[in-house]
């Protein structure tokens, strides 16, 4: 089932949707300040081992606990879910705070990852599923575009903020600047309105407080399944999640060190792909709604496939970093248009859990192809795990092709 398309605002003019902007940015800040610190405080406390037992010790909470974050977003509702996680996750880091500040052992820390990261699995499907109850279906590509310049932002400044605070005053005042982000994020959260609830539920026991939560789950995933293209447009995403990040997050560290590129190249590099996703984010605000959203995201997977194989064999580093730049132009274009595109055909009643299953593919992709990308790169050379990158990308753009556009 689709949302009733009803007059809106401008996403970039709507109020209500610069406050959850706001708010999502100054999590997405303060999540990347607060891992940062994190890190810092336990490879001063105890040693790199420890960094990634802490780290791994809030990434497994998150990924389990996902799912069921989906399904209490749509039980309770994803305004409420989201205000009293973000509550829960901004007390975690003042408790965070004050622990660095008493000093100890890492386990205490450990503690706090566990909580924050459980509370992450809530938190994260109920934001997600925020858009379409703010504004019109016509304005939800725009707040996707609006998202991706967020995340961008966030995870700029991010490091620039800890990077600062560390060395001004070390780790406890880190986690009371994330802590003080998470604040502002609740305040902007609570005051914003939702302008449209999801419908009663039919017969099905989707929202109804007597059934059970693996039943709602089970309907989520009926509905995922069953709903006309919504199951391969989680695939496309999926796959195109794990295709980008593949390159940016290791391909193109190990590509400099194979061609023997200064560190300044790299940054360049990475910077470039940044810069491409800005200007995507960019030009989509402007755009009132893509026609033929499926061509779209196949047109631009198909050219993001072909940028990756040739950034895998450029021989100089411009060549390199302007294949970086395109591909995060085009990249940026498939992944707002999904994103958008995903919650414009979403029933209402599924945002939540139809959220937490993409968000999962994304989080829990992504990260396989790290290991990956050392050992193709160490057997066979970079070029090679470049290439591989590009037939992922271009098999999302079959999916792409061959999903049904919207009627």
């Amino acid at each position: 089932m689709l949302l009733q398309t009803t007059p809106a605002k401008p996403a970039h003019r709507d109020g209500n949707v610069l406050r959850w902007l706001g708010a999502y940015t100054a999590s997405v800040t303060g999540d990347v300040v607060y891992f940062l610190v994190l890190s810092w405080a336990v490879a001063r406390i105890a040693g790199p081992a420890e960094v990634g037992l802490v780290l791994a010790a809030g990434a497994v909470p998150r990924a389990v606990l996902m799912l069921a974050g989906g399904v209490v977003a749509d039980r309770l509702g994803p305004r409420r879910v989201v205000i009293l996680s973000d509550l829960v996750r901004c007390l975690t880091i003042f408790a965070a705070a004050g622990i660095s500040l008493g000093g100890g052992g890492p386990w205490p820390l450990v503690a706090v990852a566990v909580i924050f990261g459980a509370v992450d699995a809530l938190f994260m499907p109920a934001v997600g599923a925020l858009p379409p109850l703010l504004t019109g279906t016509g304005q939800l590509t725009r707040v996707q575009a609006l998202r991706s310049l967020s995340i961008r932002f966030g995870n700029a400044a991010g490091p620039l903020l800890a990077a600062l605070v560390l060395t001004a005053a070390g780790a406890p005042a880190g986690f009371v600047l994330s802590g003080v982000l998470f604040a502002l994020s609740l305040v902007l959260l609570w005051s914003m309105s939702v302008l449209r609830r999801p419908e009663p539920p039919r017969e099905s026991a989707t929202t109804d407080p007597r059934g059970s939560a693996w039943r709602d789950l089970r309907d989520g995933l009926r509905h995922l399944r069953r709903e006309r293209g919504l199951l391969p447009l989680v695939v496309v995403i999926g796959l195109g999640e794990m295709c980008f990040s593949g390159p940016v997050g290791a391909g193109f560290v190990l590509l400099a060190d194979e061609r023997g590129w200064t560190a300044g190249v790299l940054g360049a590099t990475l910077s470039a792909f940044s810069v491409g996703g800005a200007v995507s984010g960019l030009a989509l605000v402007t755009v009132n709604r893509v026609h033929r959203p499926a061509l779209v995201m196949a047109l631009s997977l198909s050219a993001a496939g072909i940028l990756v194989a040739a950034t895998g064999l450029a021989s100089s580093a411009g060549l390199a970093i302007g294949f970086s730049g395109a591909l995060g132009l085009v990249s940026g274009v498939a992944m707002v248009v999904g994103a958008g595109e995903l919650q414009t055909r979403t029933d209402p009643r599924y945002l939540g859990r139809v959220t937490a299953v993409t968000t999962l593919c994304t989080l829990g992709l992504s990260p396989v192809l790290l290991p990956v990308a050392g050992l193709v790169s160490a057997r066979f050379g970079t070029g090679v795990f470049f290439l591989g990158c590009a037939v992922i990308c271009l098999l999302a753009a079959g999916i792409a092709v061959a999903t049904r556009e919207r009627g």
